[in-house]
């Protein structure tokens, strides 16, 4: 009990370290800069200076707070197996007994991948059905919907529920340190030029300003240009590493939608939400449209001659299932995928599928 109070406490000092910097930053900026520094020789520059600053500095800090403390979904109960089945379950000693289990309290469930290996996904941890996209943490020791990563800055799982925030964090912490750095670097370059007066506290205060604000924007350009990246493909962190598993095999790009309909899955339809830290994203983190569709069972004996990797979809164990009402919109814009083969085809057939896994 005392181990783990103390990795909790632990887990705070980053967020504490960034707390820090953030708050010091705000001191030196406003205080240091433009209000006791001579050099803001034009009082009417500062003025805008510190409304821009404002309005980047509260959106900066709106998204981290909203991706600290949003806590992450995890899966409902209908994941969760019944009393009967788990007692069964853990009496089971074969592996083949127990996928048997699985399979039979999988079969009304809206799961579609499975590991590596073709079993179903479960958390004997958490004791449930993992839904597609799903990964047990093991530092907040739960089951997180759409998992990305544990991410210690935010001290929080990053996954479905504040993944908008996540991006939103990176994106206004980079403008903020943006704005910070470009309009220092006129003092900076005095502070070298030996323009600036002889008080070393403000130079203290305008050297290490730009320097931190320079070294983050860095840092934090790379990851927010990746996480850009993986939402273009609608891929998770985990999944680059380690593709998800569907009926066809392993596939890197089995839930992407194209470009425009990943970034509405992430931020939602309505654009006048896109840049605020509010959920918008489509969805409920359990279901997830997939470009690996298969038609209906009196369309498969037809597409079966032109598409033979397709037909054993007719001899699914588990009938089809239909999408959501937030996937169907994704699914039915006019617009084409982005990704090119035969599951184009599909796509125009008329009514869309779920694709399964061979275990489903």
């Amino acid at each position: 009990h005392v181990l783990k109070c103390c990795q909790k406490v632990l887990a705070w000092v980053p967020v504490a370290f960034i707390a820090l910097v953030v708050a010091w930053s705000y001191y030196a900026y406003v205080v240091e800069l433009c209000l006791y520094s001579p050099n803001c020789y034009v009082y009417f520059i500062a003025v805008i200076y510190l409304v821009v600053f404002h309005l980047s500095f509260v959106m900066f800090v709106w998204s981290y707070w909203k991706t600290i403390f949003t806590s992450p979904a995890s899966p409902s109960n209908e994941f969760c197996l019944s009393k009967a089945d788990k007692e069964q379950y853990e009496k089971e000693e074969r592996p083949e007994s127990q996928q048997e289990i699985l399979r039979r309290a999988a079969k009304d469930l809206p799961i579609y991948t499975t590991t590596a290996s073709r079993a179903i996904r479960y958390c004997d941890r958490c004791q449930l059905i993992k839904p597609d996209r799903c990964h047990h943490c093991s530092a907040c020791d739960i089951c997180v919907l759409k998992m990305d990563h544990h991410c210690p800055w935010v001290n929080n799982c990053v996954g479905f529920s504040n993944y908008k925030f996540f991006l939103l964090f990176l994106m206004y912490s980079l403008l903020y340190c943006l704005f910070v750095a470009a309009t220092v670097l006129q003092y900076f370059i005095k502070f070298w030029t030996n323009e600036l007066p002889d008080d070393t506290h403000a130079k203290f205060h305008v050297l290490f300003l730009f320097f931190v604000a320079a070294m983050f924007f860095i840092s934090i350009l790379s990851l927010f240009s990746y996480h850009c990246w993986l939402v273009g493909k609608n891929r998770s962190t985990i999944e680059t590493f380690r593709a998800p598993t569907f009926r066809n095999g392993p596939d890197k790009n089995g839930f992407s939608l194209g470009c425009s309909k990943n970034l509405r899955e992430v931020f939602g339809d309505e654009k006048k939400y896109w840049l605020l830290p509010i959920f918008t994203s489509l969805g409920d983190g359990c279901n997830f449209p997939t470009r690996l569709v298969v038609m209906d069972p009196e369309q498969l004996t037809v597409s079966s001659q032109n598409e033979p990797a397709k037909s054993s979809g007719a001899n699914q164990s588990f009938p089809p299932r239909p999408l959501s009402e937030s996937q169907n919109r994704l699914l039915a814009s006019d617009s084409q995928w982005v990704e090119s083969g035969p599951e184009e085809e599909n796509v125009k057939s008329g009514n869309l599928h779920r694709n399964t896994s061979d275990d489903s």
